[in-house]
């Protein structure tokens, strides 16, 4: 093979490298929360009603979650508990895959949380195994998302009282404050979770909350410059 053509290829390889590096990308004055090379700082949930044995794993710079075994899901956690922040990320979801940005999580993954799933509540804020005094729905998300591409999502929480707010690809989504903290004892601390939600269904009692045909087999949500800005 001719020298020139060799270099041609190795600068491919080295373009593609690149496209999916976590290179210049987060924001100034924020702090990685995610090296690009493995998941040190993280951690699987063991208590999950989501799954405990999802496939969570790193790669070209990206984390990527998967169902393992199809129909189980699960949340990865960050190991380090957190108050008041800014949290900067950028994702990019497969359609037809229920999953979410987890605030102030507890290991078990109660948690507000925003909602990344299409179709459905992109962007919305919900309550994950608790009941939000006050949530929100991204109403004009359509407008700035980017469908199979990577959106960046900057989420601002903090009080003990939580104000909340979201922006997409630099539009403000919402912007709210909870009448209460809906936690258990008042938490004001959490870690921040990604979630891959669970959809099989094994009971009569889970079939009350049936989410069969919530993730796709084979599909997958992927986050790369994950970082945070303490407050």
């Amino acid at each position: 093979m001719h020298l020139q053509k060799i270099t041609f290829i190795l600068y491919l390889s080295l373009v593609a490298c690149l496209a999916h590096a976590q290179v210049g990308k987060i924001p100034t004055g924020f702090i990685p929360l995610f090296n690009g090379k493995d998941l040190k700082g993280w951690h699987t949930s063991r208590t999950s009603h989501q799954g405990t044995t999802g496939n969570f794993y790193v790669e070209n710079g990206v984390i990527t979650l998967k169902q393992h075994p199809y129909g189980q899901g699960g949340i990865l956690l960050t190991d380090k508990k957190y108050g008041n922040y800014e949290l900067y990320l950028e994702a990019k979801i497969d359609s037809f895959c229920n999953g979410g940005i987890f605030l102030r999580s507890t290991e078990s993954g109660m948690a507000y949380q925003v909602e990344l799933a299409t179709p459905g509540g992109l962007g919305d804020l919900l309550g994950e195994r608790m009941s939000v005094s006050k949530g929100a729905q991204a109403t004009h998300i359509a407008n700035v998302w980017k469908a199979g591409d990577w959106n960046t999502f900057r989420i601002r929480m903090e009080g003990a009282i939580p104000r909340i707010r979201l922006w997409v690809n630099d539009e403000l989504m919402w912007d709210v404050t909870e009448p209460k903290n809906d936690f258990i004892a008042d938490a004001t601390s959490g870690m921040i979770g990604l979630q891959a939600h669970w959809s099989a269904v094994y009971s009569a009692a889970a079939d009350a909350f049936n989410m069969a045909g919530s993730w796709k087999p084979g599909a997958a949500h992927r986050f790369r410059n994950i970082a945070i800005k303490e407050l």
